[in-house]
């Protein structure tokens, strides 16, 4: 009965440090959203009105995620952190769609002046 005693005493002291390990060693991880932000400029989104706002904010949000962890709000950090990934990934998709609005806006030119060049009629979009 003592050892049964002893051996939950110890498992108790085990489970609430393992417990209160866990709880303080909550560390907000900002890979993620720097990686994002890195991968917007990269694509151009400074050259991108709407994705330059949404690269902006992304940048804001870290640094202020930044302050909050400093000041030991970790829960609140992570919630920034998850913002500022999320507007760093918005302008990407905005500064790709940007991108490819202008590839085809390029290519519908390059047709309609080989069809200058080779005299085809255009088509007039009736069926």
């Amino acid at each position: 009965m003592k050892l049964m005693n002893m051996a939950m005493l110890a498992g108790s002291i085990l489970l609430t440090g393992v417990i209160a390990g866990c709880g303080g060693s909550q560390t907000i991880n900002k890979e993620a959203s720097t990686s994002a932000i890195r991968a917007a400029e990269e694509v151009g989104a400074p050259n991108v009105p709407t994705a330059s706002l949404y690269l902006q904010m992304a940048k804001e949000e870290l640094e202020n995620a930044k302050g909050m962890a400093a000041k030991g709000d970790k829960e609140q950090a992570q919630s920034m952190l998850t913002r500022s990934q999320a507007d760093a990934e918005l302008a990407v998709a905005l500064s790709r769609s940007d991108t490819d609005k202008k590839e085809s806006t390029e290519a519908i030119e390059r047709v309609k002046q080989l069809r200058i060049d080779n005299q085809i009629p255009q088509e007039t979009g009736k069926l």
